[in-house]
C-alpha cells in the first residue's frame, strides 16, 4: 500500500462511504465490508454510475458491479493498483495481476488489481479488510464449468469485426447483430497481466449467448510486452528467457478462453503494441511469439498476434521464412488507413499468412452507434478460417513391435492428409514435425511397425485439410510390458520334461497383468522360426506357466501378445538343452589277453554319426576307439585290456545342431 504522510481531504463520490480523515490512507465502507486504501484513490459507485467504465489502469475503488454497457475507450493497455468491491455472486479466482477475496460473512468480492510486481501491495490492501456487519453468512458460489465448444474465429472470410476495450453488455450486442451493424465479429480481451479493462460482462454464458446469435470472436491476451518499450510489464530482452515467457503466456490464456467455453481451433491473439524496434528487441519479440505459438499449437489452439505493422509487422515479415522462429499462424496487424481488406503491400508482403490468415484493424479508437447503443471501438477487416476439426476415434491395439491404428477423419473434411507421428514413453509429440513419422496419407487405418520391446509409445494424429491447415492433435497411448522367463533346468535328458515360468507386468506401474493370454513361443534351436506351443491365461499376480518335453535343443520365450491400450512384448530366451540318452553295456570282469564287447545304443537314433570310446587314463579321458552308430542307433566295440587291475570306461556322442553332447554312465572291468 503506498503511505502518505500528510493528511488528505476526501471527496464522497459513493453512497455508503464514510471519509476518514487519516495521516496516510482512509477506510472504504461496502456492505458491512470495511477497507482501507491509500487516500488518492477516486471512489466510483457502480450503482450511481452504471456506465462508468472499469478501468485497471487507473488507481480507484469501485464498488458493485453493472453489467450495462460501459463507456470506455477502445483499446487499453496497461495495469495500476486498485480494488473492486462486488456482491458475492461468484467463485473466487486470482489470475495474472488481480487477487480475490471471498468475504463470506459480508457477501462481498473483493478483487485487488496490481501492476507486475504489485502482488505483494494488493495483498496489504485485502490484509486491511475487516467485517464490520454481519448479514446471512452466503457461501462462495461454485465456479461454473464451461464445456469449451465455440471455435474462435471460424469461419469469416471478408467480414468486419470491431474490437473494444470491455465485453459489451448483452443488450448493445443484441442492437449491433449484424445486419443492424457490419460486424460479424467482435474482439474480447481474454487474459493477460496488462488487460486493462475489468470484464464484468465476460462469462461464459456470455459467450455461449452471442455464439448461438451468430456472433464470431477474436481472442486477446494483453501480457508482456516488447523490452524496448515503458510499460510496466516486459518481456526479458534474452531470447531463451522470452521464448519460455511467451510458453507461459500462452498456457494461461488456453486456461483463460477455455473457461469461457473456447475450444481447440480457436485463435488466441498475443497483444504486442508498438516498439521502436532494434535487433535486440526484435529479437526477444520473436522468441516470445515463437514461445506463444509453439505453446498454442501443442494444446490444439491457433497462435495469432495483435502488432503495429510498421513494428511488430515489419519484424516479422523479415524473419517470414527464419527457422529460428515459429512464426504465428495468424497476422492481426494495426494500420489505420481506412482501407477495408487484409493486405498492406508498404509492411507486410502480400505472399505471406495467405492462406486465410489475416485480420487488419483499418480504423483506430471511435466511436459507433447501432440499434441507438453507441460503443468505442476499433474497426478491423478480417480474412480466417479456422483449422479442421480433429480425427475422431483415434485407438491403437498394441501387438509384439507392431500396433494397429485407426481414426475417423470427420464428416465435412476436404482432406490432404492425416499426419500421425510417436514418442517413446507417454507424452505424445506436440507438434507435426516433432517425434518419429509413422504415415501421412488418405487412409483411416494403419499398422505401425518397428516399435521395441517392452517400451510404451505415445502416438498423436493430425487432420491437414487441402489448404495446409493442420487441426489439434488427438492422441492414443499404449503402455508398454515387460514378460519374464525361467526354466526349471537348463538341459534335460531326452525324454524328459521342463517347466518354463513367467510374469507379465505393465511397464508404467509394474503392475500385474491378471487374467490375460500370455503365449510360450519356441523354435529349435538350430532354427529360426517361432511356433506357438503353449497359451496360459496369468494368475492374479501376473504369472503363468508350462510343462515342456523338448525332443530336441529349444529356445522358448513367453509372450504378451497385445490389447488395446497395451503393446505386446516377448521375454528374454531360454535355452533347453536335450541331452541323447546313451547306454553302455560292459561285462564286470575279464581275464587278461581276453576280449570283451563294449555295446549300446543311442536314443534318439543319429544313424551314421560317430561315438567315442573313451578310457580313464589318470585324470584324462583319451579316446581309445570310434565307431558309427547303426541304422537302428546302435554301436558296439571290442576291447582287450593289457593290464591287470580295474579299467574304467564310457562312451561319448558329441552335439550336433539338434541336441547337446551327451556322455554315457561309466563302467568299470576288472582284469584278472
Amino acid at each position: 500500500m503506498r503511505l502518505w504522510k500528510l493528511a488528505v481531504p476526501v471527496a464522497v463520490l459513493a453512497s455508503g462511504i464514510s471519509p476518514a480523515y487519516a495521516v496516510s490512507d482512509r477506510t472504504v465502507s461496502y456492505r458491512g465490508y470495511e477497507v482501507t486504501v491509500p487516500a488518492d484513490w477516486p471512489v466510483v459507485d457502480l450503482a450511481a454510475d452504471p456506465t462508468a467504465c472499469v478501468r485497471l489502469d487507473r488507481p480507484a475503488v469501485y464498488l458493485g458491479r453493472s453489467t450495462a454497457q460501459s463507456d470506455c475507450p477502445a483499446h487499453l493497455t496497461g495495469r495500476a493498483q486498485g480494488l473492486i468491491l462486488e456482491p458475492l455472486t461468484k467463485a473466487a479466482r486470482s489470475t495474472d495481476g488481480e487477487l480475490q477475496q471471498a468475504v463470506q460473512d459480508a457477501g462481498v468480492l473483493a478483487t485487488a488489481y496490481y501492476a507486475p510486481g504489485g502482488a505483494d501491495a494488493a495483498r496489504e490492501v485485502l490484509g486491511t479488510g475487516r467485517v464490520t456487519a454481519k448479514a446471512s453468512r452466503i457461501a462462495q458460489p461454485r465456479a461454473a464449468a464451461a464445456t469449451p465448444s465455440v471455435v474462435a474465429t471460424g469461419n469469416l472470410q471478408g467480414g468486419f469485426a470491431f474490437d473494444t476495450c470491455t465485453a459489451p453488455s448483452q443488450t448493445a450486442m443484441n442492437a449491433w447483430r449484424y445486419p443492424n451493424s457490419g460486424y460479424k465479429a467482435v474482439g474480447i480481451y481474454i487474459s493477460g497481466g496488462l488487460r486493462a479493462c475489468d470484464q464484468p460482462n465476460l462469462t461464459p454464458e456470455w459467450v455461449a449467448a452471442n455464439a448461438a446469435n451468430g456472433w464470431q470472436f477474436l481472442l486477446i491476451d494483453v501480457g508482456m510486452q516488447a523490452p524496448c518499450t515503458t510499460f510496466s510489464s516486459k518481456m526479458s530482452a534474452d531470447p531463451a528467457t522470452a521464448r519460455a515467457q511467451g510458453r507461459t503466456a500462452a498456457a494461461n490464456a488456453v486456461v483463460a478462453a477455455q473457461a469461457l467455453g473456447f475450444a481447440q481451433r480457436s485463435a488466441i491473439y498475443s497483444d504486442i503494441e508498438n516498439y521502436p524496434s532494434t535487433a535486440a528487441c526484435k529479437a526477444a519479440v520473436l522468441s516470445y511469439l515463437s514461445g506463444w505459438t509453439l505453446e498454442l499449437n501443442t494444446r490444439g489452439y491457433v497462435g495469432g498476434t495483435y502488432v503495429g505493422a510498421a513494428s511488430g509487422g515489419v519484424d516479422l515479415s523479415a524473419e517470414y521464412n527464419n527457422p529460428a522462429y515459429t512464426r504465428p499462424d495468424n497476422l492481426w496487424f494495426a494500420r489505420w488507413n481506412n482501407v477495408t481488406n487484409t493486405t498492406d503491400d508498404k509492411y507486410i508482403p502480400a505472399s505471406y499468412w495467405t492462406n486465410r490468415q489475416r485480420v487488419h484493424q483499418y480504423s483506430g479508437p471511435h466511436d459507433e452507434t447501432h440499434g441507438g447503443v453507441k460503443i468505442s471501438i476499433d474497426s478491423n477487416a478480417v480474412n480466417l478460417t479456422a483449422p479442421p476439426a480433429p480425427v475422431t476415434g483415434f485407438d491403437a491395439t498394441g501387438g509384439h513391435t507392431t500396433a494397429s491404428l485407426q481414426w475417423t477423419v470427420p464428416a465435412g473434411t476436404t482432406l490432404g492428409q492425416v499426419i500421425v507421428r510417436r514418442n517413446t514413453g507417454t507424452t505424445p509429440p506436440p507438434l507435426p514435425n516433432v517425434g518419429t513419422a509413422v504415415y501421412a496419407g488418405t487412409a483411416t487405418s494403419i499398422t505401425a511397425t518397428g516399435l521395441a520391446n517392452a517400451t510404451s509409445y505415445a502416438f498423436r494424429a493430425w487432420v491437414k485439410d487441402s489448404t495446409g491447415k493442420i487441426g489439434p492433435g488427438v492422441d492414443t497411448v499404449l503402455i508398454g510390458t515387460g514378460s519374464t522367463i525361467s526354466a526349471s533346468a537348463s538341459a534335460i535328458s531326452y525324454g524328459g520334461s521342463v517347466t518354463l515360468s513367467t510374469r507379465a507386468t505393465r511397464k508404467d506401474s509394474g503392475a500385474s497383468l491378471a487374467g490375460v493370454p500370455l503365449s510360450l513361443y519356441a523354435r529349435a534351436k538350430n532354427s529360426s522360426s517361432w511356433r506357438e506351443v503353449a497359451r496360459v491365461t496369468s494368475d492374479t499376480s501376473g504369472q503363468a506357466k508350462s510343462v515342456q518335453k523338448p525332443t530336441v535343443s529349444t529356445v522358448y520365450a513367453w509372450g504378451y501378445n497385445g490389447s488395446p491400450d497395451l503393446l505386446g512384448s516377448r521375454s528374454g530366451n531360454a535355452t533347453i538343452e536335450v541331452k541323447p540318452t546313451i547306454a553302455i553295456n560292459l561285462a564286470t570282469a575279464v581275464k587278461l589277453g581276453t576280449t570283451t564287447p563294449v555295446y549300446g545304443y543311442l536314443r534318439p537314433q543319429h544313424p551314421d554319426t560317430t561315438v567315442y570310446l573313451q578310457r580313464l587314463t589318470g585324470p584324462n579321458w583319451p579316446t581309445v576307439a570310434t565307431t558309427k552308430l547303426n541304422t537302428t542307433g546302435n554301436y558296439a566295440f571290442t576291447i582287450k585290456p593289457t593290464l591287470r587291475g580295474t579299467s574304467y570306461y564310457r562312451v561319448v556322442w558329441l552335439a550336433d545342431a539338434d541336441h547337446a553332447t551327451t556322455v554315457s554312465a561309466v563302467k568299470g572291468v576288472a582284469v584278472s
